[in-house]
């Protein structure tokens, strides 16, 4: 069991001004970009849509699509890096009321239709009809473990292959639905057996996120750094995809009075706790409780919190209001949720 100590961190995310620079930008590029949708973009437009994405920050990546039969849609991705979903939905909430037409997403959306196209990866084309998946439901961690096989596979580098594997997940799910739902990608150069099509993958996937609908709580003992008794609790299945914003990790450290021998709670303070956790669950989206540890007569709360919607300050008062001793809130910035990790199946 560790408690968390860190500084407080209540600032705004640093690429605010490039995003609404890019909004601003945005309409004067808009009208060229629609005459030249499905004959190619200039490279001048792609080199300054380019540089005002990376302003943002270098690790994303820009996508244009529609035509045809489709509207228009600009998507912004952080390629499935936790660390930058809350950038890229701070980009598309920041997106003009009036799209005209536009779609905008903060990740690569599903588009079942090109699992029957051509990928083409450096010199490499690859026929995607011929993809097939291996599919291993690990209903443990609520994660589909996924084995991808192209016959091609034998004859281009490692990285290539997992970059199929990966544009084929994408597609046949979407970047969010993959980061929540599948586990471990592997790659096979020989068909592996009860392998199926890409298109298959999305029931598969409704399978074992069905039970998962509603979060529960995982309950675990441990021990303190003094040896005593403790107990942990972990909200699952949590998705950092279903709180975009929540990009700053607060830990709040709450004493209590009445303990056991052991220094676990004890009535009336297991009540208070019970409903200190209320409060904290009713903050909706603005915050998220994720997990909990208990022991040497403390419990400390850890959230997820959106930095800008005020919720910090309304945290602030909640533990002022505890009558059991001094409660301390810390916060730090964590957009990968990686204080959580340890706490995950």
């Amino acid at each position: 069991m560790g408690i968390f100590r860190r500084p407080r961190d209540t600032s705004s995310p640093a690429a605010a001004p490039a995003i609404a620079e890019f909004w601003a930008w945005w309409p004067q590029v808009r009208p060229e970009i629609e005459r030249r949708l499905g004959e190619g973009l200039s490279t001048e437009v792609v080199e300054e849509l380019s540089r005002r994405v990376h302003k943002i920050n270098p690790g994303l990546q820009w996508e244009i699509g529609g035509g045809d039969d489709q509207p228009p849609a600009l998507t912004l991705t952080g390629g499935g890096d936790p660390e930058l979903r809350g950038l890229t939905e701070r980009w598309l909430r920041a997106a003009p009321a009036d799209a005209d037409g536009w779609r905008y997403h903060a990740a690569r959306q599903a588009d079942p239709e090109m699992l029957g196209q051509r990928l083409v990866l450096g010199d490499h084309e690859f026929d995607l009809e011929y993809v097939r998946l291996a599919m291993r439901a690990d209903q443990r961690r609520a994660r589909v473990n996924v084995t991808a096989y192209h016959p091609d596979f034998l004859f281009v580098a490692e990285e290539q292959r997992l970059r199929v594997a990966l544009h084929v997940l994408d597609w046949a799910l979407g970047e969010d639905d993959v980061a929540r739902w599948i586990g471990e990608v592997t790659i096979a150069t020989e068909p592996p057996m009860d392998a199926l099509a890409p298109a298959v993958l999305p029931a598969v996937v409704e399978q074992i996120a069905e039970p998962f609908r509603e979060p529960t709580w995982l309950n675990g003992e441990g021990r303190t750094p003094r040896g005593h008794p403790a107990r942990l609790g972990a909200r699952f299945p949590l998705h950092r995809q279903d709180y975009p914003l929540c990009d700053l990790h607060v830990a709040i450290t709450v004493p209590y009075a009445n303990s056991n021998p052991d220094r676990l709670p004890v009535e009336p303070s297991a009540g208070a706790l019970r409903e200190f956790e209320k409060r904290l669950e009713a903050l909706g989206d603005r915050a998220v409780l994720a997990f909990r540890e208990t022991g040497d007569g403390l419990r400390v709360f850890h959230l997820y919190a959106d930095p800008d919607s005020g919720v910090l300050a309304e945290l602030d008062q909640l533990a002022a209001s505890w009558p059991e001793g001094k409660a301390k809130v810390a916060s730090t910035s964590d957009p990968g949720w990686r204080a959580l990790a340890p706490y995950r199946p």
